[in-house]
């Protein structure tokens, strides 16, 4: 079954992946990385004939360029700089830089190799491609956007009549059931209801003039461990100081889990409290980081209901309602909501992912702070970047 191109534009990805970009583009031009591909779900495989069409797409995304309007959109961006978009002008996808192979168990391997700036924008294509091929070739498409239209309709139901009051952004791309489906999602949550107030997609939100949302990922943070001159355990302190030389403040959500939440905040300090607007939750439990980030906005005087708590991890409508309830009244709250927007259907998500992995050559790792989250390739690395982050803390947290 050949299916038509899924990705057909470079903006249907999403917008922290040219925030990061252009940090690079300016900043790390000599880094370069590995990426690979991991399919966390149980008893999943993928066909030859998935395996065929996932290559075929693959080679579809390569030929493609930023058109003339998708330029000039990102150019209306307040934050993103002219010199980086002529950058983009002439940048694409470089089909060399990625390998697939197929076991005889059905297991899929996707690995990407490449200068940093290029390598890291296969990412989320290629999550869409792997995602809208599985299931359009595993299921029958039909019966599951039947399902998806009736489950949708219920979500917007529930703002309608006031049993969720939240705000949030659809942060969907990545784990989609096809851009079809995703480009419906995003125009009825913006047009039924006032809750949403953005995607995370840049291309959605460029067709339905919608504000593109998002900052940066672990991945941001993770690079800076491939760098020679700069302590494993510091990482978080020149991420965040070369995201504030870039952006002074105007493109500001800070990701507090790369390398736990606890070692972020000795990094955290008074001028990153002020210089950032707020920050992101992405593992862990949702309450107890909430209440830690108020007590730490309060400890250098600062009123917390002027900053923002973002939760995006696995959240659904009913946990999102819970946790806006419980923070609320005492600073201001919004939801990054994903595959429950984008593919929750009769049949389960797929979780897949595409990591950093190495830098420079030297291995990389996320800790975060749900031990089930850390993806390493090298597991005595993984445990000597555990000790370098237990011994800083241990060394610095009563100072």
């Amino acid at each position: 079954m050949k299916l038509a191109p899924i990705v057909v534009s470079l903006l249907d990805t999403d917008l922290y992946k040219f925030n990061m970009d252009q940090v690079i583009f300016h900043k790390h031009t000599n880094l370069s990385g590995e990426y690979y591909f991991r399919c966390r779900n149980k008893d999943v495989t993928f066909t030859q004939e998935m395996f065929d069409e996932i290559n075929a797409q693959i080679d579809h995304l390569c030929t493609l360029t930023f058109q003339p309007e998708e330029l000039d959109y990102l150019r209306s961006i307040r934050f993103i700089k002219s010199d980086y978009v002529e950058f983009l002008r002439l940048w694409h996808p470089i089909r060399d830089y990625v390998q697939t192979s197929l076991s005889d168990q059905g297991e899929l391997e996707i690995v990407v190799r490449g200068p940093l700036f290029s390598a890291m924008q296969f990412e989320i294509y290629l999550l869409e491609i792997v995602n809208e091929v599985y299931f359009r070739l595993r299921y029958d498409y039909d019966v599951l956007l039947a399902s998806a239209r009736e489950r949708l309709d219920e979500k917007i139901r529930g703002f309608q009549t006031g049993k969720y009051t939240f705000q949030f952004a659809e942060f969907g791309c990545r784990r989609r059931l096809s851009r079809e489906w995703e480009d419906v999602v995003v125009r009825r949550l913006c047009t039924e209801t006032q809750n949403c107030v953005g995607t995370s997609n840049v291309y959605l939100a460029m067709k339905y003039h919608l504000t593109p949302i998002g900052t940066y990922a672990h991945e941001f943070v993770q690079m800076y461990q491939g760098i020679d001159s700069i302590p494993l355990a510091y990482t978080n302190h020149f991420a965040l100081q070369d995201w504030y030389d870039e952006y002074q403040g105007d493109n500001g959500t800070a990701l507090t889990d790369t390398v736990t939440t606890d070692l972020f905040l000795l990094d955290f300090n008074r001028a990153m409290v002020n210089n950032f607007s707020g920050v992101r939750h992405d593992s862990g439990d949702p309450y107890e980081w909430g209440e830690k980030m108020i007590a730490h906005y309060q400890r250098y005087g600062t009123d917390p209901r002027t900053k923002l708590l973002l939760f995006s991890d696995s959240l659904d409508f009913d946990r999102a309602q819970k946790l806006y309830d419980h923070f609320h009244d005492r600073v201001k709250v919004s939801f990054g909501i994903g595959t429950f927007c984008s593919n929750d259907t009769c049949e389960p998500a797929l979780n897949i992912v595409i990591k950093l992995q190495t830098v420079n050559g030297r291995a990389v790792a996320k800790l975060s702070d749900s031990p089930g989250k850390a993806m390493c390739r090298d597991e005595a690395y993984l445990e000597y970047l555990r000790r370098s982050v237990a011994f800083r803390l241990e060394r610095e947290r009563d100072r």
